[in-house]
């Protein structure tokens, strides 16, 4: 279980260093108007704003990241603690911005979550 573990934190540290270009770099670019159904205008308006959002998807990256690589006894709790941040996040954008994050960022994570405390259990 510690395998798939592994590659769900992985996948969800993957999946907001993406996170993290599309909001901080690509965010007035076509794709990130494309990706954020925004007009120029609008991207220009927040993009302040989105900057600092991919700023912290980049720190929850780094984090999971961290929790990966570190050794026991920590590497648990490094891990469940960024795994328990970005389901919150998906929870919070899912109710706030669009019910898709809950899926796309939120099931790598309780995967991942789940599959670490069944190994952690046993």
């Amino acid at each position: 279980m510690l395998l798939v573990s592994t590659i769900f934190t992985a996948l969800a540290a993957i999946e907001h260093v993406y996170f993290f270009v599309l909001e901080a770099i690509l965010w007035q670019k076509p794709m990130g108007l494309k990706t954020f159904k925004m007009d120029a205008a609008q991207a220009a308006a927040t993009a302040s704003l989105a900057k600092n959002q991919g700023t912290y998807n980049l720190f929850l990256s780094a984090g999971l990241l961290w929790g990966i690589l570190a050794e026991p006894p920590f590497a648990f709790q490094i891990r469940a603690f960024f795994l328990g941040c970005v389901i919150v996040a998906a929870i919070v954008g899912a109710v706030t911005a669009n019910v898709r994050i809950l899926f796309v960022q939120g099931i790598p994570a309780v995967i991942a979550a789940v599959t670490l405390a069944m190994a952690h259990a046993g």
